[in-house]
């Protein structure tokens, strides 16, 4: 793919990054086949706040068609987590019903609105060493060819130039083919958190 940027996000990327969101929301796979039924579930959580909340901290690659990745960070987690609460999360949980039944029938949007009703604030300790927080995903097509790297980059010195003592993040379990690239960013395993697919694995890097 041909012609990709690397630029500061703008209010208007959310659509493609929600788009890119969903795409990868298969445990880093293409998630498409399982949000069907709402496209922009994902994004509602884990693009949305960070282009409202922190848009000094978040960047996108985008091709001459659309927005194809986007790296974004929170310069204090706890902070962007009570804002999220307080100014965003009332609103997904007035428009998108708390699920009901027995949770091992629902569907993956169900699972994601349960997601915001009951949110998962979790951050690594020590949290004076890494209060700030990162998430990133590329499309397939633009994987392996550098800009993962260049983007989480630019966000982490955005994050020190304002002072961040270091970043966390958290992976899939099962997305093993990241922790690779991580590790090679300079990232090592604080703890793992939960199990199977549902298991998630934070890891942290240290600025100074």
């Amino acid at each position: 793919m041909k012609n990709c940027i690397i630029r500061a996000a703008r209010a208007d990327d959310l659509a493609g990054a929600c788009h890119v969101c969903m795409k990868t929301g298969n445990y880093g796979q293409d998630g498409e086949p399982f949000y069907r039924d709402d496209p922009d579930a994902l994004g509602r959580i884990f693009v949305g706040p960070y282009l409202a909340f922190e848009p000094g901290f978040s960047v996108v690659l985008e091709n001459d068609e659309a927005v194809c990745g986007y790296a974004l960070g929170a310069f204090d987690s706890r902070n962007f987590y009570a804002r999220y609460d307080r100014e965003w999360r009332p609103s997904l949980c007035a428009r998108f019903p708390d699920p009901t039944g027995d949770s091992v029938g629902w569907t993956r949007v169900q699972q994601v609105y349960s997601w915001y009703h009951h949110p998962d604030y979790f951050c690594p300790e020590p949290y004076e060493v890494y209060p700030s927080h990162l998430h990133i995903d590329l499309l397939p097509q633009v994987q392996g060819k550098g800009y993962g790297r260049r983007m989480l980059e630019q966000v982490m010195d955005g994050l020190v130039a304002k002072g961040s003592s270091g970043a966390h993040l958290g992976v899939s379990a099962v997305n093993i083919s990241a922790f690779g690239f991580y590790k090679k960013l300079g990232f090592e395993e604080l703890i793992r958190v939960g199990e199977g697919k549902e298991g998630c694995v934070y890891l942290g890097r240290i600025f100074k």
